[in-house]
């Protein structure tokens, strides 16, 4: 098996997880966050979607905590007025799906709620 090193860009990938925080790029943030290839930063829930809809990425990973959910219609319809593709799934599922698109180079985004 060969493997490779990845080389992410100036994005950070999840490092991990636990019950209430994140661990983005080597530090813990608490709470909901987004993740954009702007920053980390605190992340208001499904009413905040201004800076995310200002990320220059394609698609928006949505974790909606330990179970899979549907994201609110509004929520959901702002931020493809935006131009940004949405994808709803548990937040470990978003974290790995990020973290793998990103290895690729990808232009994505992710917005967590905590398990």
């Amino acid at each position: 098996m060969r493997l490779n090193e990845i080389v992410f860009t100036d994005a950070k990938p999840v490092d991990g997880y636990g019950p209430g925080f994140f661990r983005i790029g080597g530090e813990v943030v608490e709470g909901p966050v987004a993740v954009l290839p702007t920053g980390v930063f605190a992340w208001g829930g499904y009413e905040d979607t201004a800076r995310l809809a200002e990320a220059a990425i394609d698609v928006l990973f949505v974790g909606t905590g330990a179970e899979v959910a549907h994201v609110p219609p509004a929520f959901r319809a702002a931020l493809e007025e935006a131009g940004l593709g949405v994808e709803a799934m548990a937040s470990p599922a978003a974290c790995r799906t990020y973290n793998v698109l990103l290895s690729e180079g990808r232009r994505v985004g992710l917005a967590l709620l905590p398990v």
